[in-house]
Parts: C-alpha cells; structure tokens; sequence
C-alpha cells in the first residue's frame, strides 16, 4: 500500500496533506525543515516503510523506519508541532496554522483503519514525502 503526503513549508511549522489512492484522508503537523536536525526538524523527503506499533502513553500509532540519521520517528496524535513533537508526523482533521491542527486523534483513526488491515494480511505500508 501507498501513501503520499504532500507538504507545504513554513518557517514555525510544516503542513501536509496525506493522500491514497488519489483521494486526500486528512491533512498532517511537522516541525519545520531545519536540514533534518534531531528533534527540531521535520524527516527529509522521500520514500519510507510504515509499521504499528504500540505504547501505554500513545496507544496504537505507526512507526517510519529507515529514516535517514533519525530514529523513532512516529506518526501519533498532536495539535501543535512546536510544543508536541520531536521529529514525527502528526495527522489532524483540520488545518488551524503553520504546524497546528484540530482533532488529530480522529484523523490518525482514519489512517490506522486503513494501514491496519494491510499489515494484518503481512503486505508492507509506504509514505512517500513531498512537497
């Protein structure tokens, strides 16, 4: 399965529109690009595998493996990027500002609805990243 999320940059935050399939499933929070940074910069474009994965503090969320000189990179709830994320993608419903969104929790339902399937029948999940 294939997943596009297409950003727009900014200098306080990065925002993304997360499609398949050609058909948008909710939009996305980053960090703005500082060179891929760790913690203060959102991950380089390109093209990356998804896995589920799971926590006591965030529930069932999505991991991005392979990120070039990153680690733990993870696609979990947030609403405002500078104040909630170290490097992840946040989904959210709704736009409010350069990297600020409302009802992300909704928006990462969507995606995992879709993604969680795929990985039950052991096909792989790939985010390509662009602007």
């Amino acid at each position: 399965m294939e997943l596009e999320l297409i950003r727009t940059y900014f200098t306080d935050g990065t925002n993304g529109n997360i499609i398949h399939a050609n058909k948008h499933l909710c939009y996305s929070i980053e960090l703005p690009w500082k060179e891929n940074q760790h913690e203060i910069s959102c991950i380089p474009e390109g093209r990356y595998e998804l896995v589920k994965r799971h926590s006591e503090h965030l529930g069932w969320h999505l991991q991005i493996i392979n990120v070039p000189q990153r680690y733990f990179i993870l696609i979990h709830p947030a609403n405002n990027a500078l104040m909630e994320l170290k490097g992840c993608i946040a989904p959210v419903s709704i736009l409010s500002g350069s990297g600020m969104g409302l009802a992300s929790r909704d928006a990462l339902k969507i995606l995992l609805d879709l993604v969680y399937p795929e990985f039950e029948k052991r096909a792989k999940v790939y985010l390509t990243v662009s602007s």
